[in-house]
């Protein structure tokens, strides 16, 4: 029988690496190619409109990453789960949302904006290492 929650946990995290993907190949990439004025314009609305997608799906992720280490009992598994989850919370926060504000201020440099592009790998691959994790303790059980 297929755990419910197994697959909700699953689905998050295949949605988040779609969801970075696209960021990483194509967003990201894109502000290389906008005016200031035109970026800081599109950046009010991308952002606005990236949140509500990202933000229930992160959320989602670390609340079934809390819950498997918690209700599951599962130490291991748990403890890594978890602390990539944390890794992807603290790397959005200390390395992009700081780029993100001097975007929406209009005080970004064009260094700024290939940091965004450069340092994105690391959400890329702590996302892609979270939903191998989840893959195979889905496969194990």
């Amino acid at each position: 029988m297929i755990d419910a929650l197994s697959l909700f946990q699953l689905l998050i995290d295949f949605g988040l690496v779609v969801l970075i993907l696209m960021v990483q190949l194509t967003i990201y990439p894109s502000f290389l190619y906008y005016k200031t004025e035109d970026l800081v314009r599109w950046h009010q609305k991308y952002t606005g409109a990236i949140a509500v997608i990202v933000g229930p799906l992160m959320l989602a992720q670390l609340g079934m990453a809390i819950y498997v280490l918690i209700a599951h009992q599962e130490f291991l598994f748990g403890s890594i789960y978890l602390l990539l989850v944390t890794a992807t919370w603290i790397s959005t926060a200390v390395l992009f949302v700081p780029i993100h504000n001097r975007i929406g201020k209009s005080e970004h440099s064009d260094k700024d904006l290939q940091k965004l592009v450069h340092h994105n790998w690391i959400r890329v691959i702590l996302w892609v290492l979270i939903l191998l994790l989840s893959l195979f303790q889905y496969y194990l059980t």
